[in-house]
């Protein structure tokens, strides 16, 4: 067995040699996607658009929970609608993809392909809307946008890329505050319940927000090799869009007046942060609730009689729980088998052979920590709910571990640029709020603000970088 283990675990690269092959290994061998002839256009294999799916259901239930529909937008937006929000469009233009010849007709418009579905949404907007009654409107869309990446790697940043838009008019500015807010909560409760991911909640500074907003907010993931990885956006438009647009309603008291606007996005980039801050040198480690196959049944000794039949009796007990659960009858090894499942980070296995039926006992086989559970098959109904919960709160906290020893703070710049330079994780820092310093930071480091977080500290009275009085507390880091 452990022969055939080490030529799986041989084929990955370790973390620690080199953390980029490590992931590109990963990817590739435990069958989440594929490269293709387009560069940075990349196939999501059934094993990682699995992952997607479970994202997307648990989302999706979350969405509807709280008055949002699902629509969808056209995949082209013609230049001059994509054209009429300035700001937007400088933040967009270098990553757009152009479409100028229709079958053998040169377009009379050029097509953009969508980078982001806001003027669509807006244009569409100010077509339904004209009364407070018609609000809100608080729509979602699933879908691809193409931006013309240079550098690309899978899930991380390509050209083509999955991920939900969500896009939302408002009566008041406080509907949408609360809003953009209340979807980055859901954002927040995504990576806590589901991906055993901690995330670092707060406000984009001015200089990292999205074009066209007036305030931006995200979650920030920490990855095993130190780097942050922005997870998830959420932002507030004001009325900037609307007035573009003419999105107008007339209000309760007659007067016509422009809706306040929201859009909030997360992508399959989450695919990565599942991978970077939970996987090890053997592959992947998939939280249990968000794994495509969370319970691998192998048979021990598969001819002998009755291994799998009690194999067969374990699935159907397992899936009427609605556990997500594979059995294992190939002619592979059990020793093949274990390494297989272990790489594709299956939560657990359960192996079943005769001396196992004899006792009517199975051995649970923890992908987390390899620890190995003697149980009774009769029991398996209330023991795996518990070891999943189980495994699910031990990856968090492994996870917040990670982030909590790897956060420090500096009082000068010299300090923060040793400490950033030579150590990985997040570095707080008081900030001026001039982006001149955050440029400074960047040319000297490469490091940039992740956010300015909620609950603010105060670690010196002035900014580090230039000596003028501070005003917030901000997360820098290195970051992909």
């Amino acid at each position: 067995m452990s022969n055939q283990k080490d030529k799986l675990v041989k084929s990955i690269t370790s973390r620690d040699d080199d953390f980029a092959q490590w992931y590109t290994d990963v990817c590739r061998k435990a069958e989440l996607m594929d490269y293709t002839d387009a560069k940075g256009f990349i196939i999501y294999r059934p094993y990682g658009y699995a992952i997607w799916e479970n994202i997307q259901s648990y989302l999706d239930k979350e969405f509807k929970r709280t008055g949002h529909e699902n629509v969808y937008m056209p995949l082209v937006i013609p230049e001059s609608l994509f054209l009429k929000e300035a700001e937007h469009v400088a933040g967009f233009a270098p990553e757009t993809a152009i479409v100028t010849i229709g079958g053998k007709e040169i377009l009379q418009e050029r097509l953009i392909i969508r980078p982001t579905s806001e003027v669509l949404f807006c244009d569409h907007y100010s077509k339904i809307v004209s009364s407070y009654r018609d609000l809100p409107k608080k729509y979602n869309q699933w879908c691809s946008v193409v931006r013309w990446e240079k550098t690309t790697r899978p899930f991380l940043r390509g050209s083509e890329f999955l991920w939900q838009e969500g896009h939302t008019i408002h009566a008041t500015e406080k509907e949408a505050k609360e809003e953009v807010l209340g979807m980055l909560d859901i954002y927040n409760h995504c990576g806590k319940d589901l991906l055993a991911i901690p995330f670092v909640m707060g406000q984009k500074t001015d200089k990292e927000k999205f074009a066209g907003a007036e305030e931006t907010y995200s979650i920030e993931a920490l990855m095993h090799d130190g780097k942050a990885l922005q997870s998830g956006t959420t932002h507030y438009f004001g009325t900037g869009f609307a007035k573009h647009f003419n999105i107008n309603f007339q209000d309760k008291d007659g007067v016509l007046k422009p809706v306040y606007q929201t859009s909030w996005g997360l992508s399959t980039r989450l695919i990565g942060a599942i991978i970077m801050v939970h996987g090890d040198d053997s592959g992947l480690v998939l939280p249990p609730r968000v794994a495509p196959i969370q319970v691998a049944i192998i048979p021990i000794q598969s001819q002998k009689e009755g291994v799998i039949e009690a194999s067969e009796a374990v699935k159907v007990q397992l899936e009427t729980l609605n556990y997500r659960v594979k059995l294992d009858i190939s002619d592979k090894s059990p020793g093949w088998k274990f390494s297989e499942y272990e790489m594709k980070g299956v939560p657990i296995r359960i192996e079943i052979g005769p001396r196992d039926l004899e006792t009517g006992e199975c051995v649970i086989v923890k992908r987390v920590n390899g620890e190995k559970i003697k149980a009774k098959i009769a029991d398996l109904s209330t023991l795996v709910p518990r070891v999943f919960d189980e495994i699910h709160e031990e990856m968090y906290q492994k996870a917040l571990e990670n982030v909590t020893v790897n956060t420090r703070e500096a009082k000068t710049y010299e300090e923060f640029k040793e400490i950033i330079n030579s150590k990985p994780g997040y570095v707080k820092m008081m900030w001026c709020g001039h982006s001149e310093c955050e440029v400074k930071i960047k040319e000297d480091t490469t490091a940039t603000s992740r956010c300015i977080p909620f609950v603010q500290e105060h670690i010196t009275e002035n900014c580090p970088v230039c000596g003028r009085k501070a005003e917030k507390m901000v997360y820098f880091a290195k970051a992909y």
